[in-house]
C-alpha cells in the first residue's frame, strides 16, 4: 500500500498526500489532471453476488415488511473499523444488511419505505470515482485507481434488482420518513438503532431458506476440507512452529476456497487445549498433545460453519485422552438424538450435562452425587464445562444473538434452523482437583445440523466423532 496517507473527515478511508507538502498537489496541475482523464478501458465492474442472492434478498425483505406494515425500516451496512491511524481492517457489511441486500458494499443503506403493495427497497451507497473524476487517482477510499474496477450504483442495480441511489441523497430521504425503524451503524446524526426491529431480524434469521441451506452446506463441506488441510501440516507443526502454522494453514484454506475464516480460529494444543477461546494460537505442538481445532470457512456470501474435533498430535490418543473422548463422545450422541422438531433449543444442552455429570461421577470426581450436581444448587460438574453446549448459525458463528428468549432458549426447535452441539471438558493443566493424567486434557466435538421436518441431518458428518474413527481419518490424510 502507498506509504504517505492521510484520512479525510467523513470519507471511509485514506487519501493520498504530496510527498512534499510545499508542492502542488497532482489533482491541481492540469496537465496531469487532463492526461489522467484520457485512455482508459472500461474493466468489467459486475459486482460480487452469489446465484440466487437477489431473490433470497428479495424475500427477506418481504417477510422482514409484512411484520411492519406502514412502518418505514432503515438498515445500515457499516464501514470497515480503524485498525490504526489510516490503515483500517477488512470490511464485511452488517448482516442485517447482507440478509436484506446480498451487497457487500462499504457505508451502503437500505432504505424500505411502505406502499400499498408492501414496502419499496432503495440502496443508498457512495458512488466511486471513475476516470475523469478527480477522485479517480486522489481517493484511496473509491477511487479506481486506488481499489480497482469499481461497481456503480448502476451495476449494483443490475445485479442486486432493486432500485440504487447516491450516498448523497441519503439524508434528504430519511427527512421524508416518519419515525423509522432503524438498525446497523448509521452515521448520520440522531438516528437511534430500533432494538425491535434488531429482535425481529434475528429471530427471521433462525428459519433458513433452501438458498441459505445451500450456503451453509457449502461452508460446512470446505471446513472439512480444510480440517484435511490442516493435518497434513501436522508433521511440520510437531518440528517446531507449532499452532501457528495450524492456524495459518486454515485461515490460508478460508481465504483460498471462502472469504476467510468466519470467527477467530481456535487452535489449542496441551495445556491450551481447555481453554474455550484460544486464538492466541502461539504454543507449541508435542507430541503426546491433544490438538483441539476449533475452525470454520466463511463462504463469499458470509455464511459460516462452526466445527470442532480434538485430534492427538502423535496419530494415537493416551489411554486418559481416550477415556475423556469416549465421554464426551457419549455425551454428544445423547444430545444430536435430541435436535427434532418440537423438542426444545435446551433439550440436547439437559441431555449432554445429564451424561457428562454421571460419567465424571462415575469417574469419582463429583464431591457430590451426579443427582446432586445435576440439580439447580449443585451444577459442580460445570467445573469442567462451564460454557453451553450449542447455538444458532449461519451469517453470524453465533446466529440469532438478539433474539428474544422465548424464541430462542425458550423456543422449540423447527425444520429451517440450523444450530450446533458442542459438548466438551477442560481439564486445565493447573486444575488439582483431578489426577494428574487428565491435567492438560481438553476436549470438544462439535458439530453443525440442520434441524428437518422429521429430525436433523448432520452437515458435518463427513469427520467421524469416535476416537478411533479420528485416529483413522487422520492417518489417512498425514504423509
Amino acid at each position: 500500500m502507498a506509504d504517505r496517507t492521510t484520512t479525510t473527515p467523513g470519507r471511509s478511508g485514506p487519501v493520498p498526500t504530496e510527498p512534499d507538502p510545499r508542492l502542488p498537489r497532482l489533482g491541481d496541475i492540469p496537465g496531469f489532471a487532463a492526461y489522467m482523464s484520457q485512455g482508459w478501458a472500461t474493466p468489467d465492474r459486475t459486482p460480487p453476488t452469489t446465484p440466487g442472492a437477489p431473490e433470497a434478498a428479495a424475500a427477506h425483505r418481504a417477510r422482514l415488511g409484512a411484520l411492519f406494515p406502514g412502518r418505514a425500516i432503515v438498515v445500515a451496512g457499516g464501514s470497515a473499523a480503524v485498525r490504526s491511524n489510516d490503515t483500517r481492517y477488512d470490511f464485511r457489511p452488517d448482516s442485517n444488511f447482507a440478509w436484506l441486500t446480498g451487497c457487500s458494499a462499504e457505508d451502503a443503506v437500505l432504505v424500505l419505505r411502505p406502499s400499498g403493495t408492501g414496502h419499496d427497497a432503495t440502496l443508498y451507497l457512495p458512488p466511486p470515482a471513475h476516470p475523469g473524476e478527480p477522485g479517480f487517482f486522489s481517493d484511496a477510499a473509491y477511487g479506481e485507481l486506488w481499489v480497482g474496477a469499481a461497481p456503480g450504483p448502476g451495476d449494483w442495480a443490475d445485479a442486486l434488482q432493486l432500485e440504487v441511489r447516491p450516498a448523497g441523497e441519503l439524508e434528504s430521504a430519511l427527512t421524508r420518513l416518519t419515525d423509522p425503524l432503524i438498525t446497523g451503524p448509521l452515521t448520520t446524526d440522531d438516528h437511534k438503532p430500533s432494538a425491535e426491529l434488531e429482535r425481529t431480524l434475528a429471530e427471521l434469521r433462525m428459519i433458513k431458506d433452501d438458498w441459505e441451506i445451500d450456503r451453509l452446506r457449502e461452508a460446512v463441506d470446505r471446513t472439512v476440507s480444510g480440517f484435511a488441510a490442516v493435518l497434513r501440516e501436522f508433521p511440520t507443526a510437531l518440528e517446531g512452529p507449532g499452532e501457528r502454522w495450524l492456524q495459518g494453514t486454515f485461515e490460508r484454506h478460508a481465504r483460498t476456497y471462502g472469504n476467510g475464516p468466519g470467527y477467530a480460529t481456535i487452535v489449542g494444543s496441551g495445556a491450551h487445549a481447555p481453554t474455550l477461546h484460544w486464538v492466541r494460537c502461539d504454543g507449541p505442538v508435542r507430541p503426546d498433545d491433544v490438538v483441539l481445532l476449533d475452525m470454520g470457512v466463511e463462504t463469499r456470501d458470509l455464511y459460516t460453519a462452526d466445527v470442532t474435533r480434538t485430534f492427538p498430535a502423535s496419530g494415537r490418543f493416551s489411554a486418559a485422552q481416550t477415556q475423556v473422548h469416549d465421554l464426551v463422545e457419549k455425551a454428544h450422541r445423547a444430545a444430536l438424538a435430541q435436535v427434532r422438531p418440537g423438542k426444545r433449543f435446551t433439550d440436547f444442552h439437559q441431555a449432554a450435562m445429564e451424561v457428562i455429570a454421571h460419567g465424571l461421577d462415575d469417574w469419582g470426581l463429583l464431591p457430590v452425587s451426579a443427582d446432586e450436581a445435576l440439580s439447580d444448587r449443585g451444577q459442580h460438574h460445570r467445573r469442567w464445562l462451564v460454557c453451553g453446549i450449542g447455538h444458532h448459525l449461519g451469517l453470524d458463528v453465533h446466529d440469532c444473538a438478539q433474539s428474544s428468549y422465548e424464541a430462542y432458549q425458550g423456543a422449540e426447535m423447527a425444520p429451517g434452523m440450523v444450530l450446533t452441539v458442542e459438548p466438551g471438558l477442560y481439564f486445565h493443566a493447573h486444575d488439582l482437583s483431578v489426577p494428574p493424567e487428565l491435567r492438560g486434557v481438553g476436549i470438544r466435538i462439535e458439530d453443525d445440523l440442520l434441524v428437518t421436518p422429521d429430525g436433523a441431518e448432520v452437515l458435518s458428518a463427513d469427520l467421524p466423532l469416535d476416537a478411533a474413527g479420528l485416529e483413522r481419518w487422520m492417518e489417512r490424510r498425514t504423509p
